[in-house]
């Protein structure tokens, strides 16, 4: 059912809807922020708990593990409740696992908080936009709206260490995320009398539990065996059988959504070509600008020596970057095809990461700090262009749908990302300090200094410290290098995927249209 407050079609929105969207799209951005704002803080945190590598890359990963886990369940489950009241219980649920997160005393505290974070953000997520849809009838003005929500996701990862940085030099690591108490809290106030209530009519029957339950299984044993397959705890037997059984689920999941009548995901819009080939450049795309954003940001606070505001600020320049380039990309597709806009970008982000492959311990943060930017700028039109195609393309009663699939591609990206770079960087490090000699230094020290650089940096020790640098930034180097090899590997696919496209002229159309506001008519 509609309620009352809906708009009608075509109807333009007024004071009430922007003022509603100005409420969603902070909620958006704080879900995006939660994804790096742990970034600065790990070498806090990792001395204060005494959480172990593997621990804080759990620590940083479950988060987005979750969020990609369920977002595609919780947009199911908002049509049948409410996507207002889903909502609404979503941002209760944030703001009490934000609260609980913030005092934890154990990294298994910390991992456990976290990932009730991650399911709450999940039902926070596909509600916002899908509340948008419903707010903004007016084909230019929900265009407008969209835009400003995908400036909100995308770009609110890269402000996550900003403020975090921001709130380290006067706060402990846990204030980080008392920020969503005030939100929420807003979000609560301002929801029942600023957002319209929805639900699908179409959407009939129970949810599937079958079919959460194996996407849930597929994310998490694949992702769990991508981050273990270089730690040295694991058995390579024992994270190659994660991956293959996780896969294994994932094609039941799929065969399993072809044949119910009401399916988590709407699996037909992959027929279409284009949604083909977007969907899996953004997973790549997130993919390497995540987990090498995350390595920059320890760089800046662990290597060159910043305060926690100080990297804060520097890392400021990443999330204008990716900001820039999103909002560039309506402008680009007025004079070449959106998938040469998208090719370029990605090609630019390609030769910020070999510049990062060269990176050392001195004398390297305005390259360092500079190259991330240039990475964020360049993935800006894939993640904007991106989005404006696979919703574009999609008939308005699957928006939603479309909507959610995009979703689950950047975040399941991201993740990806954090885990497999953030492995190997982990890897490289600790090998590296295996091999050093730090028989001068008491067994305790020395065994925490080779698992993590926090570990090294909280002795105080300046050799200790000068050789977890060292061996830190041999991890970036090895993360950045592996970043630009996947994003080499993208551009080729691109190039080769949007070949003799026929369908180019349709997509041209079909992004400025999302770009400048106005939403295609769909294929009869």
């Amino acid at each position: 059912m509609r309620d009352a407050t809906s708009a009608a079609p075509n109807q333009r929105a007024g004071r009430r809807e922007w003022t509603g969207l100005a409420v969603l799209a902070v909620a958006t951005l704080l879900v995006a922020f939660d994804i790096g704002v742990l970034f600065l803080a790990l070498p806090h945190l990792s001395a204060d708990l005494g959480a172990t590598s593997s621990q804080q890359l759990w620590i940083t990963d479950i988060y987005t593990f979750l969020l990609a886990g369920f977002v595609i369940t919780m947009g199911t489950l908002g049509d049948r409740i409410g996507r207002r009241r889903l909502l609404l219980i979503g941002a209760v649920g944030f703001a009490l696992a934000s609260v609980l997160t913030a005092y934890s005393n154990s990294p298994e505290m910390l991992i456990f908080s976290r990932a009730l974070l991650g399911v709450a953000g999940a039902t926070i997520a596909p509600s916002t936009l899908a509340l948008i849809s419903n707010m903004f009838r007016d084909d230019r003005q929900r265009g407008v709206a969209i835009s400003i929500w995908a400036t909100c996701l995308f770009a609110g990862g890269a402000t996550g260490p900003v403020v975090g940085g921001v709130m380290l030099d006067h706060w402990w690591w846990g204030s980080v995320f008392l920020i969503a108490v005030p939100v929420m809290a807003v979000l609560l106030a301002a929801g029942p009398s600023l957002l319209p209530e929805y639900r699908n009519p179409e959407a009939i029957g129970r949810i599937d539990l079958v079919s959460v339950a194996l996407s849930l299984a597929a994310v998490l044993l694949i992702i769990y065996g991508i981050k273990n397959l270089a730690a040295d705890e694991t058995d390579l037997p024992v994270a190659v059988g994660a991956i293959m059984v996780g896969l294994v689920v994932a094609v039941l999941f799929v065969r399993r959504q072809l044949r119910l009548p009401n399916p988590l995901v709407d699996l037909s819009l992959l027929r279409q070509r284009k949604i083909r080939v977007v969907l899996p450049a953004m997973l790549v795309g997130s993919g390497a600008f995540g987990g090498t954003s995350m390595f920059t940001a320890q760089y800046i606070q662990s290597v060159a020596g910043r305060s926690p505001s100080e990297s804060g600020l520097w890392m400021s320049a990443t999330g204008l970057g990716i900001a820039a380039g999103s909002l560039l990309a309506p402008v680009l597709v007025r004079s070449m095809r959106p998938q040469t806009a998208i090719t370029l970008g990605v090609s630019g982000s390609a030769a910020a990461l070999l510049v990062l492959t060269q990176a050392g311990t001195n004398g390297w943060l305005i390259g360092v700090v500079t190259s991330i930017a240039v990475v964020a700028f360049g993935v800006g039109p894939l993640f904007a262009l991106g989005t404006g195609i696979v919703v574009g393309s999609a008939p308005p009663e699957r928006a939603g749908s479309a909507a959610s699939i995009s979703e689950t591609s950047n975040l399941f990206g991201t993740s990806l990302g954090l885990a497999l770079l953030g492995s190997a960087g982990a890897a490289v490090y600790r090998g590296q300090m295996a091999d050093a000699d730090l028989s001068a230094y008491p067994s305790a020290v020395a065994d925490s200094a080779r698992q993590t650089i926090g570990g090294a940096t909280a002795s105080g020790d300046p050799g200790l410290i000068a050789l977890a640098r060292d061996a830190f930034t041999s991890g970036l180097n090895v993360a950045a290098a592996i970043a630009v090899a996947v994003m080499v590997a993208l551009v080729l696919a691109l190039i080769m995927s949007f070949r003799g496209d026929g369908d180019g002229a349709d997509e041209a159309s079909a992004a400025e249209e999302a770009g400048s506001g106005t939403q295609p008519t769909p294929a009869r």
